[in-house]
């Protein structure tokens, strides 16, 4: 049987959807088909969901959260940057509560972009919330929403997961970059295994032992299809994910 995968939704606002006069839940398709590339099935969760977060991963062998808006810097105890844009306040109670359970629980979790800094502030750590204003950092996602995306590389540290997924590969070309924010001080529990040329936190997972958790800064579903190092963070969370049933 194909594993099922949770996979929680963006929020759109009523009316973004052509002639929809309500708001609706929706995931971009590159994710749904990298996911579905390397295996597995993804089921799309909206939020919010009154449930406890143990008994809402209850059906799924994994967790997948994906990019979007900024998660609110209340939940590390900040005031907002001006730059701080797209807050969803159902969707970061939602996966800030996945995320602490599913690494509690050992359940197989890859997070992107967003879902990178959800994981990091719900182990406790805290976000760089708007990497231009770091002196000597390098142009990390879109200058206006008309640009293309940053792309860049990534250094990979040996012997962490990604470089595993990667055949041990060092250096990861063309990494395609939406963010404005990143990580800052890193949650007990995982460390940081990958980083771009201007040292921006790019890749945290957790140490060696129960459990696979893999997070990532950059968009690997951006280009999957045509790249099979950035379709191998994919097949490798599904192969974390199938080890898991076992």
């Amino acid at each position: 049987m194909t594993p099922l995968v949770a996979v929680p939704a963006y929020h759109l606002r009523p009316g973004r959807v052509s002639g929809w006069q309500d708001s609706a839940a929706a995931v971009p398709t590159a994710y749904t088909a990298a996911l579905r590339r390397a295996g597995l099935r993804p089921a799309i969760l909206d939020a919010p969901d009154p449930g406890p977060a143990e008994e809402v991963l209850i059906p799924f062998a994994g967790l997948v959260l994906l990019g979007g808006g900024d998660v609110a810097p209340l939940h590390y105890h900040q005031q907002p940057h001006p730059e701080v844009y797209g807050v969803e306040a159902d969707r970061d109670a939602l996966e800030l509560d996945l995320a602490r359970q599913a690494v509690a629980l050992g359940l197989p979790l890859l997070a992107i972009c967003r879902g990178a800094q959800v994981l990091n502030v719900a182990l406790g750590g805290t976000l760089v919330q708007h990497l231009s204003d770091l002196p000597g950092t390098a142009a990390h996602g879109r200058q206006t929403t008309d640009d293309p995306p940053a792309v860049h590389k990534v250094r990979v540290e040996p012997g962490c997961r990604l470089a595993a997924a990667l055949a041990g590969a060092e250096v990861l070309a063309d990494c395609v970059s939406i963010h404005h924010q990143a990580a800052d001080r890193v949650a007990a529990g995982l460390v940081v295994t990958g980083r771009s040329p201007d040292g921006v936190i790019e890749a945290m997972e957790t140490p060696p032992g129960p459990g696979w958790v893999l997070a990532v800064q950059w968009h690997p579903e951006r280009t999957a299809q045509s790249d099979p190092c950035q379709q191998a963070i994919f097949d490798a969370f599904a192969s974390a994910v199938r080890a898991a049933q076992q």
